[in-house]
């Protein structure tokens, strides 16, 4: 399937974002807290792009368009509810996450419950984070694979090196600005192409009328205890993402932090749409796809005109690589702020500290690809990172901002229990019943975090004072 003429769309794109993030690195970042933060300068509209850039990578044109593909539209719109919701919540954590001014989510953990929390924190994030960076470079693999026929290992060879390359050259400043612009074209290329689409069908009643039995019921044939476990793990990682967290750390001010969820909300709704509506097209015209993971590409260079086509595939590549070096860039920034800077000699220089930055970068990356290979689908990669994330971070963090009760013994109690339970339901265990380990794991990351908290001493006031102000 084959189809030579787009590669050009995806290489002057990719030239397009190597040349800013080379451009905005050697302008912008002179320091360390330039390269994590952007020296906390984003303004409105660039936070909401990188937002959305950062949140729909390769999960939702890969994974998700798979899920929907297989499942059917409906399940497909119930599939993708957990972000949404998500977004809604922070909204009203968005100004609080802006004034503590840190780096990392263990940052926020440690002023709640401690330096060991912070380390445990650091660790689960890590962990879950490379597995969500080689999801992007599995997913940009299938794209270049399939418009100028490399083998899928060698093109995913290259895309990890491509989205290496932007996140330790121009940090958050390249990416964030790189964001803005590809969520930018995207909804525009999107919202081109879905006429096009649907037309191509005779329409959207002739579109749903022709759709197969299976793929026209709520659940595409899951029972609801396994639906959820598709809707939860994005719901419980957006709530607790760090991307999320370093972004709006990364305002101009508290205000601009809480305005973006709006605008992000938006958009992110407004994408996911798209995406199903694209992706149902795709089901009545390509019925019998082997790699359902490809079907926003198939449609894109084989259904739709050529130019609205390779806007699509273009984007769609840029998309994930934003996301890939969002998670690269968050994972490392957890190495160097919450490991080495605790561990190593007080007197590292703040370059040293960016050198090193980047060299994590680059060894994250490597172990990411490794990664890939032992998890053949990407959706079940992407429900494993999200559901060891959502359930070691979330609940601690969550109760961090919100719950004064909560302790340290509590939260780090928490952390122990979320990601063990996911690692031991998961990869131990296999999974049985075929539940997510979020029914599993989650549950008891929050009952152990409100039982052990209430059955020791309470936090000490400068503690909630350093996250809830002086009138908590």
């Amino acid at each position: 399937m084959s189809n030579i003429k787009f590669i050009y769309f995806v290489l002057a794109y990719l030239a397009i974002l190597v040349g800013l993030s080379i451009y905005l690195g050697k302008k912008e970042v002179k320091t360390s807290d330039d390269f994590l933060t952007a020296n906390r300068s984003l303004s409105l509209p660039i936070l909401i792009g990188t937002l959305l850039a950062t949140w729909v990578g390769g999960g939702t044109v890969t994974g998700s368009a798979n899920f929907i593909y297989t499942r059917g539209p409906v399940a497909g719109i119930l599939e993708v509810l957990g972000p949404p919701a998500g977004i809604l919540i922070l909204y009203f954590l968005a100004s609080r996450i802006r004034s503590i001014e840190g780096y990392t989510v263990p940052e926020i953990l440690e002023i709640r419950y401690g330096s060991t929390a912070r380390t445990i924190s650091a660790i689960c994030i890590i962990i879950a984070y490379v597995g969500i960076a080689s999801n992007q470079f599995k997913g940009c693999g299938y794209i270049i694979s399939l418009a100028t026929g490399i083998d899928i290992n060698g093109a995913t060879l290259l895309s990890a090196i491509v989205i290496t390359f932007l996140s330790a050259s121009g940090g958050m400043y390249a990416i964030a600005y790189s964001d803005f612009v590809s969520a930018l074209l995207m909804v525009i290329g999107f919202m081109i192409a879905i006429p096009f689409a649907v037309h191509s069908v005779g329409g959207f009643n002739s579109m749903i009328a022709q759709l197969p039995a299976e793929k026209a019921t709520i659940t595409g044939g899951l029972t609801w205890p396994q639906m959820l476990g598709y809707i939860l793990p994005s719901f419980f990682l957006i709530l607790g993402d760090q991307n999320m967290y370093q972004r709006f750390g990364s305002a101009k001010d508290a205000e601009t932090a809480k305005k973006s969820n709006i605008g992000f909300f938006i958009s992110e709704v407004l994408v996911c749409v798209l995406t199903i509506l694209l992706v149902t097209v795709g089901i009545v015209l390509v019925p019998n796809l082997e790699q359902a993971d490809t079907i926003v590409f198939v449609m894109a260079m084989e259904y739709l005109p050529f130019v609205i086509g390779g806007i699509v595939i273009a984007t769609s590549v840029a998309f994930m690589i934003t996301t890939g070096d969002s998670f690269l860039l968050s994972a490392s920034t957890n190495v160097i702020e919450d490991i080495w800077a605790r561990f190593s000699k007080k007197d590292a220089t703040d370059q040293k500290e960016l050198k090193y930055t980047r060299w994590t970068i680059a060894i994250l990356a490597a172990v990411a690809y490794i990664f890939g290979m032992y998890f053949p689908s990407i959706l079940k990669m992407q429900n494993y990172a999200y559901t060891m994330y959502g359930a070691a971070i979330t609940p601690a963090l969550l109760a961090a901002l919100t719950w004064k009760r909560a302790n340290k013994y509590g939260g780090l109690a928490s952390i122990i229990v979320g990601g063990g339970m996911t690692i031991l339901w998961d990869v131990v265990l296999k999974q049985p019943m075929d539940l997510n380990s979020s029914f599993i794991s989650v549950p008891a990351a929050i009952i152990t975090l409100v039982v052990v908290s209430l059955l020791t001493p309470e936090p000490k006031k400068e503690t909630l004072i350093r996250i809830f102000g002086e009138n908590n």
